[in-house]
């Protein structure tokens, strides 16, 4: 729907760049606005429903309120993917992977110190290198990821949440962190509907988010991974960028990397899954997809040896981490 729109809108002012460029940054603005709302009205809604039914707060977490969060970059890869659109559908999540280590972490380590969880540091983040090494391997060697290597990460998947489960049963309770004020009076047939709505707004969102990103990279006459890797994994990223800031204002440090490292891990094994699962052709991997892979499988080991001495990012780790993001930006657009 939103491509009908947007190219009719694009006929109707003729061939005004400086006209189509602002279209579609109001279409970028809107899809973001839809798919970051729309995620929050989700998991709002769906919690509270979730909890009338007596639902444990951990499966809750596990389940709606982890969707929730990976909902925009689940959205943007699948729209992607179904329409063969790799640049943006791969692009995203490794862009969104980069960003949320060396920008989100930078700068939240400027705030204040980011201590380091113990089962973070030996377990999670290298698990986060095994599995960018896996995406990369798969990628790389097939030249896309198609169906069985989409359940591939749906096994991994599956392993993951056994291991978030015995976690919480061993007494870690970060991972109802992020679960909304439960409010047991709310009426289910509400809730419902704005479950649909949330729904509809993400879908929408990753639509119109989809459509105005590619326009705007014909116009600059940039490729789709660029704008997948910066601008589209930016929008993506913002709830995690405003969580892990606020986070570390309220002096609640010690869940943002835990916030982001899961983050991470969904977006691969869940999005990049789901997105190889339901399109209908093999998502190509292109090459320069390779050396984005490994930037990302980089931007962990640095966080793990930036965390390897105190166990935690200091003022002067966050300053490296942005500086090295820096780098990686200007390289993009050189």
């Amino acid at each position: 729907m939103s491509d009908w729109i947007l190219n009719s809108l694009t006929e109707l002012f003729g061939n005004n760049t400086a006209v189509n460029v602002i279209i579609s940054m109001f279409f970028l603005i809107i899809g973001f606005f839809g798919l970051i709302k729309g995620a929050d009205i989700f998991v709002d809604s769906a919690s509270q429903i979730a909890a009338r039914l007596n639902v444990p707060l951990i499966v809750i977490g596990l389940t709606i309120v982890a969707f929730g969060t990976s909902a925009p970059e689940a959205a943007i890869s699948i729209t992607s993917a179904v329409q063969n659109n790799a640049g943006i559908a791969v692009g995203n999540v490794l862009g969104s992977n980069i960003m949320n280590i060396l920008l989100i972490l930078g700068i939240s380590a400027l705030i204040c110190r980011l201590p380091v969880k113990k089962t973070t540091f030996r377990y999670e983040i290298p698990f986060v290198v095994i599995i960018t090494a896996a995406m990369l391997l798969l990628g790389a060697l097939g030249g896309s990821l198609d169906r069985i290597d989409g359940i591939v990460f749906a096994v991994l998947f599956a392993v993951f949440m056994v291991y978030l489960v015995r976690l919480s049963k061993n007494g870690d309770n970060s991972l109802a962190d992020d679960i909304p004020e439960i409010d047991k009076s709310a009426s289910i047939p509400k809730m419902i509907l704005f479950v649909i709505i949330g729904l509809a707004m993400v879908v929408l969102g990753s639509d119109f988010t989809v459509s105005g990103a590619t326009e705007i990279a014909k116009i600059a006459g940039l490729d789709d991974r660029v704008i997948g890797l910066t601008v589209v994994a930016f929008g993506t990223s913002l709830p995690e960028l405003v969580t892990c800031v606020q986070a570390a204002r309220k002096q609640k440090a010690d869940i943002a990397i835990g916030n982001i490292i899961g983050s991470n891990i969904f977006n691969i094994l869940f999005v990049v899954g789901i997105s190889a699962l339901v399109s209908p052709s093999p998502i190509g991997f292109s090459n320069s997809f390779i050396i984005d892979a490994c930037v990302a499988i980089a931007a962990a080991v640095i966080l793990w040896l930036l965390t390897l001495k105190n166990k935690r990012i200091s003022r002067l780790g966050g300053s490296i981490m942005l500086m090295l993001y820096a780098g990686y930006f200007v390289y993009l657009f050189v």
